[in-house]
């Protein structure tokens, strides 16, 4: 049975960051994840995730300036201290949350770089990221993402992600793969998932188009859910997906899954 964690970013976004744990709990989720909790004080979120018995799955390092644009700065050679000082940001909050993992976002592509410039400056960044997290005992995750949704990022697919991690040469690093994302760029999800299982280290969700909850497009979830316990998947699923109206309004294909 598929294990869901609640992303707190995009569902229960009708009420303050805060007060979105004890929603999920009371949804039934037993976990979360959220893409960046720096605007809070990690002992505050730590209450929360205490408060109401669930657990943090997820959260990403910071990424630049979210609200002028970046999307993480991992590939660009002239942001090399900013990204390391984002690293012990994230390891020292995820020390507080107990989180496990962290997903590292490659970024956009700065205009004017050569690509294997932008691709030795990621792997740097990736390896002192690794090396950094395996000392705090925690995994690190890259991403591929659709260039529809964010035009110019560096990571778009499988492949081009499995191959950076190949170069990256960690034992601690690790496929983030995000179904919708994947739908986007490359199809081919349960043949990817099969094929690649042992280098998945977290999965996300969320319907085409629109990124919407599951049932409201074109890939067949029930399918998939039944595929990723056939392979052999244990790790959790993200629901991190807009909801088509609101939150609990968009709930109802998971109630088959979680009690």
């Amino acid at each position: 049975m598929p294990r869901f964690a609640a992303n707190l970013t995009l569902l229960f976004n009708e009420v303050a960051f805060l007060d979105r744990f004890e929603l999920a709990a009371k949804a039934g989720f037993q976990a979360v994840e959220f893409l960046f909790p720096y605007a809070h004080a990690a002992e505050d979120i730590r209450q929360r995730l205490d408060a109401h018995g669930l657990r943090l799955v997820l959260h990403n390092m910071p990424p630049g300036d979210w609200d002028a644009g970046d999307r993480g700065i991992a590939c660009h050679p002239d942001r090399v201290d900013e990204f390391r000082t984002g690293v012990a940001t994230a390891i020292r909050y995820a020390t507080v949350l107990g989180v496990e993992q962290l997903h590292c976002l490659a970024g956009k592509a700065p205009a004017g770089v050569p690509d294997a410039v932008l691709r030795q400056a990621l792997i740097a960044n990736l390896q002192f990221a690794a090396q950094a997290c395996k000392q705090a005992g925690l995994r690190i995750l890259l991403e591929p993402i659709n260039t529809f949704d964010i035009p110019g990022f560096y990571v778009s697919r499988t492949a081009q992600a499995l191959s950076l991690l190949d170069e990256v040469g960690a034992d601690n690093a690790y496929l983030q793969y995000d179904i919708y994302h994947a739908q986007r760029m490359e199809g081919e999800l349960a043949a990817t998932i099969t094929q690649h299982l042992h280098r998945i280290g977290h999965i996300q969700l969320g319907d085409n188009p629109g990124r919407h909850e599951p049932g409201t497009g074109e890939i067949n979830f029930p399918f998939l859910f039944e595929h990723l316990d056939r392979v052999g998947y244990t790790g959790w699923i993200g629901c991190e997906y807009k909801p088509a109206s609101t939150t609990a309004a968009g709930l109802g294909w998971i109630k088959n899954y979680i009690q």
